[in-house]
């Protein structure tokens, strides 16, 4: 599945920080991500889910619990403009109504929503749309990371009732109690957690009406700028990926687009990517995807990339993910 997502460097500093206490150099976890680390210091670091799912990844293969880690250290403070809107809410209850209002500046991969009964909310997750191999980890994170996000617009911690996840129970139970400080559940329907419903009333410590409204609005038009280079870039993406036998370069690509070549490169600048990091971006998902089915041989494989010659996709391989192709499908 290829991804048009955008969102921000908050999560992969995040996971560059929690390993770097380790001794683990950043480029281990930065890996077939594109990401480098002159990236990090960025005045806007808009990068795509991809490149970000592909750091957690990295980190996944060190320590499997590590989502619920990351979620535990994502502060409010994370989400930008959003988070101090958040913060500025009047209620609990509208923050988490402003919150659920921009998925796209929250950087979910889940569809979230509130549903409430007569004593208790629960908070819930459903609808995944990502790599199956990181369901798990993403499920942690976003739900650790929403726990984090209560706690710091209340300024104390918000008492769970429960906590259910839709996978089946990991080897690490306590670290969910630890996080949760509740009964949890797995094999469910979907996540969520639920807490008792008069919370959605406890007015918030730093609720100001004046910063909220000026922050609101700035969130709503970041959302629209945000959704629009989205769609954008899916387009861009998806008229790319048709093509990856005989990539058309940035020339035919911008008259495909029906734009110049220039307002093409400016565009991918705007969110972070370039041509040959965008193709390369595709280039690398089809080739661990057609390399997982087993079907075809390398130099086949290559062909369909648009490589000349299957060393030249084994040296982009290894330079995208740290392992030569066979290595990868065995």
């Amino acid at each position: 599945m290829l991804h048009s997502h955008l969102t921000t460097l908050n999560a992969v500093s995040l996971v560059l920080n929690t390993f770097a206490a380790e001794g683990l150099s950043s480029e281990a976890l930065l890996a077939g991500s594109g990401i480098n680390a002159a990236d990090l210091s960025r005045a806007d670091p808009r990068i795509t889910t991809s490149q970000e799912m592909q750091v957690c990844a990295n980190a996944l293969a060190l320590r499997r619990e590590i989502g619920l880690e990351l979620g535990r250290r994502m502060h409010v403070s994370a989400y930008g403009m959003l988070g101090y809107a958040l913060l500025s809410s009047a209620t609990f209850g509208d923050a988490l109504a402003l919150a659920l209002r921009y998925p796209a500046l929250l950087g979910t991969l889940f569809d979230l929503r509130l549903e409430q009964d007569h004593e208790h909310v629960w908070l819930t997750a459903s609808n995944y749309r990502d790599r199956s191999a990181l369901a798990i980890f993403n499920a942690e994170l976003c739900m650790a990371s929403l726990k984090v996000i209560c706690d710091d617009l209340l300024g104390q911690p918000l008492p769970l009732h429960a906590a259910r996840f839709a996978h089946a129970e990991p080897g690490y139970r306590s670290h969910y109690q630890a996080t949760f400080a509740c009964p949890v559940q797995f094999g469910g329907d979907h996540h969520g957690f639920a807490f008792e419903r008069h919370w959605l009333e406890r007015p918030l410590p730093l609720a100001d009406g004046v910063t909220h409204r000026a922050m609101a609005e700035r969130c709503r038009r970041q959302n629209t700028e945000f959704t629009g280079r989205q769609a954008w870039l899916a387009r861009i993406r998806q008229a790319l990926a048709r093509q990856l036998s005989q990539p058309p370069g940035l020339e035919g690509l911008a008259r495909q687009m029906k734009c110049s070549a220039r307002t093409l490169r400016r565009h991918l600048h705007d969110v972070g990517s370039s041509y040959q990091e965008l193709l390369d971006e595709l280039r690398f998902e089809r080739a661990k995807q057609l390399l997982a089915e087993d079907r075809l041989p390398i130099y086949q494989i290559a062909e369909q990339l648009g490589f000349s010659e299957t060393a030249s996709l084994r040296h982009a391989f290894i330079r995208w993910s740290g392992v030569a192709p066979s290595h990868f499908r065995s």
